[in-house]
C-alpha cells in the first residue's frame, strides 16, 4: 500500500477521465430543473436514497442524474479512492507534509482488533486509555474522587483550543439529555478573558475540576488559560499548592509539563500523534464527555463510529453514505461554484454541530496545493455554517430560497424526539419536509398569480426552486447515533480530500498566524517603546493599541 501512496502523491498524473465527462455532462444538466428530473421519474424519490446503519440518506433532491451518479462513481475510482481508504486504515502513513499515520479510526476499533503503526498494534494502547478513562468517570461522578478540601466534584471545565474544545463541546451539547444532571460541565477556548471569567463565575474553587487539554501543554490559548484557571483554583483554597493535584487533570503527551504545573501525572492521559486535533474526540480529548454521559454511554458512541467507519471501510461506493455525500459535495464545489454548504440540524441538542463541522470541514478540506506540491486546479474546501432548525428558518433562510448564491443544504432530523411535547416533534418534522420541498420545487409566477396576487407583487412572491439538499433521517439521537453523524461527515471529508487530491490531516494554515502572534506580544508588552518592524499597518495597529491601553 505504501506503494499505492507513493504513486498518489509522487508518482505520474493520474489520468480522470470521469472529470472531463463531468464537465461535458454538467453544460447539458445545468439548467434542467429538479421538477423536470421528478416530472421524468415518478420514483426519483425511492429510487434515490440510501440507507445504512439506521441512518436513511435522501439524495433525489439533488440536480442529479442517474449518469451523474455514475460519472462521479467513475471518478471516485479514478482517483483511487479504495485504495486510500484501505491506505487509511492499515496505517500508512498518508498525512505526507507531516509524515504520519491517519487512524483516528483505531480509536473506536474494539478491543481485540489489530492495526499497527510502525509496527506495533495499537490497539491495547488505545483501550488502555479508555479503561483509565472510565475508573476516572466513574469516581468524579460517584464522588469517591473529592476536591482537596473533601467536598465532591459538581463541576467540571474543559479547557483547551480548536479540536480540544470544539469536539468535546459538540459531544456534551448533543448528548446532555445523557449527562449527569447534577454536575455542571463548561468549555474554555478563547483567550479573550470574558471566556474564563464568565465560566466561572458562579463556581466554587472547592467543588471545580479542570481538565487541561493539549497535546503539547503549550499551546498558547490553551495554557494561559490554564494558568489563570490555577491562580483560580489556588485562590479560593488559601494558595495551597498541594490543592492542585486534586483539581486539575491533563490530557497530553508532554509529562514533564504537566508535572511543572502541578498535575499528578498519574492523572495524566494520552494520545498519540496519528490522531489529528480535529478527528479526536473519541480518545482522551473526550474525556469531559465521558464524565458526563458516563462511560457506557461513551462506549456507545464509539461503537457508532466504529460502524460507520466500517461501512464506509467496505461498502460499495453507490451504496456508501459518506462515499455519495463526498462526491455531491464535489460536484457543487467544482461543476456548479458552490461556495458554502449549510448544515441544518432539525434537534436542538446539535446546534453546536455545525460549528464542529466547520473545523473538520474547512481544516482538513482548506488547501490549495496538492499531495505532489502543484496548486491545485479546481475548488477545493466549501464553507461550512448553519443553525438548528426551525430559527434559521426565520433567518438566513431567505438567501437560500431567494437570494442569488446557490447553497447546497443538509437536513437532519429524527423520528422520535428525547423531549415529546405534544405536537412539537411533528411539527418539526414538517418543517423538515416543507423546507426540502419548497427548496426543489419552488413556486412558479403562474402559481402565485394563481392565488389573487397583485401583478406588480408577483415577481417577489415567486420561488425559482432547483436548489439542492440532502435529508438524514435517524431514529433518535442516541451516543451511537452521534457517533455515525459524526464518522459520516469525516469520511465524506476524506472523499472529497482524494478527489482534490489533498492532504486532508495537515493544517499548516494555523500556524503563520499563531507564530506572529508569538512576535508581537512582547512588543505589545514591552515596558519601552518598543522597534517594530512590521508593516505600516500593522505596526500602527500596535502602537494605537499601546497608546489607547495607557489612556485607559
Amino acid at each position: 500500500m505504501a506503494a499505492a501512496i507513493e504513486t498518489i502523491s509522487k508518482g505520474p498524473k493520474i489520468t480522470r477521465h470521469a472529470w472531463k465527462d463531468l464537465g461535458t455532462h454538467y453544460k447539458k444538466v445545468k439548467e434542467v430543473h429538479l421538477r423536470q428530473l421528478f416530472a421524468d421519474d415518478p420514483k426519483r424519490g425511492v429510487r434515490m436514497t440510501a440507507e445504512a446503519l439506521g441512518l436513511f440518506l435522501d439524495y433525489s433532491k439533488n440536480r442529479i442524474t442517474t449518469e451523474t451518479v455514475n460519472l462521479l462513481l467513475k471518478l471516485a475510482e479514478e482517483s483511487r479512492l479504495r485504495e486510500r481508504i484501505d491506505a487509511m486504515f492499515s496505517g500508512e502513513k498518508i498525512n505526507i507534509t507531516e509524515k504520519r499515520a491517519v487512524l483516528h479510526t483505531a480509536l473506536r476499533a474494539p478491543r481485540g482488533a489489530s492495526i499497527v503503526v510502525d509496527g506495533e498494534n495499537v490497539v491495547p494502547k488505545v483501550h488502555a486509555v479508555l479503561d483509565r478513562m472510565a475508573d476516572f468517570a466513574n469516581r468524579v461522578r460517584s464522588g469517591e474522587w473529592k476536591g482537596h478540601t473533601g467536598k465532591r466534584i459538581r463541576n467540571v471545565v474543559n479547557v483547551g483550543i480548536g479540536g480540544s474544545d470544539l469536539g468535546p463541546v459538540m459531544a456534551y451539547e448533543a448528548l446532555r439529555h445523557y449527562a449527569d444532571g447534577t454536575m455542571t460541565f463548561r468549555f474554555v477556548s478563547n483567550i479573550d478573558g470574558t471566556d474564563f471569567a464568565e465560566t466561572v463565575r458562579d463556581f466554587d474553587p472547592s467543588e471545580t475540576l479542570f481538565i487541561i487539554s493539549s497535546k503539547t501543554f503549550t499551546t498558547l490559548e490553551t495554557m494561559t488559560n490554564a494558568q489563570t484557571a490555577r491562580a483560580w483554583s489556588l485562590a479560593g483554597l488559601q494558595g495551597d499548592e498541594k490543592s492542585v493535584a486534586k483539581h486539575f487533570v491533563a490530557v497530553s503527551t508532554n509529562t514533564s509539563e504537566v508535572a511543572k504545573f502541578g498535575i499528578d501525572t498519574a492523572n495524566m492521559f494520552e494520545f498519540w500523534d496519528w490522531v489529528g486535533g480535529r478527528y479526536s474526540m473519541s480518545c482522551a480529548i473526550g474525556l469531559s464527555t465521558m464524565v458526563a454521559i458516563g462511560p457506557d454511554n461513551f462506549y456507545s458512541m464509539l461503537s457508532g463510529l466504529h460502524r460507520m467507519d466500517e461501512h464506509f471501510r467496505t461498502t460499495p461506493f453507490e451504496k456508501n453514505l459518506p462515499v455519495l455525500m463526498g462526491l455531491l459535495g464535489v460536484w457543487y464545489s467544482d461543476f456548479f461554484g458552490a461556495q458554502t454548504v449549510a448544515v441544518l440540524p432539525y434537534e436542538q441538542y446539535l446546534k453546536r454541530f455545525p460549528a464542529y463541522l466547520q473545523q473538520l470541514t474547512m481544516e482538513s478540506n482548506g488547501k490549495h496545493m496538492t499531495l505532489d506540491g502543484k496548486r491545485v486546479a479546481h475548488d477545493t474546501g466549501p464553507i461550512y455554517w448553519g443553525e438548528p432548525g426551525t430559527n434559521g428558518q426565520h433567518s438566513f433562510y431567505q438567501l437560500i430560497h431567494q437570494g442569488t448564491r446557490l447553497i447546497p443544504c443538509d437536513f437532519i432530523a429524527f423520528s422520535k424526539p428525547l423531549n415529546p411535547l405534544g405536537r412539537h416533534h411533528d411539527m418539526l418534522i414538517a418543517n423538515v419536509c416543507a423546507q426540502t420541498e419548497s427548496l426543489a420545487f419552488g413556486k412558479t409566477s403562474e402559481q402565485v398569480t394563481a392565488e389573487g396576487i397583485p401583478e406588480w407583487l408577483v415577481p417577489h412572491r415567486v420561488f425559482e426552486g432547483n436548489r439542492p439538499s440532502n435529508t438524514i433521517f435517524a431514529e433518535r439521537l442516541t451516543p451511537e447515533a452521534l457517533g455515525k453523524l459524526v464518522a459520516l461527515y469525516e469520511h465524506s471529508v476524506f472523499t472529497q480530500g482524494v478527489i482534490w487530491n489533498i492532504d486532508s490531516f495537515d493544517q499548516w494554515g494555523v500556524e503563520l498566524g499563531k507564530a506572529l502572534a508569538q512576535r508581537i506580544i512582547p512588543e505589545i508588552e514591552s515596558k519601552g517603546e518598543p522597534k517594530l518592524a512590521h508593516d505600516s499597518s500593522t505596526n500602527n495597529l500596535i502602537t494605537y493599541y499601546r497608546k489607547s491601553r495607557e489612556i485607559a
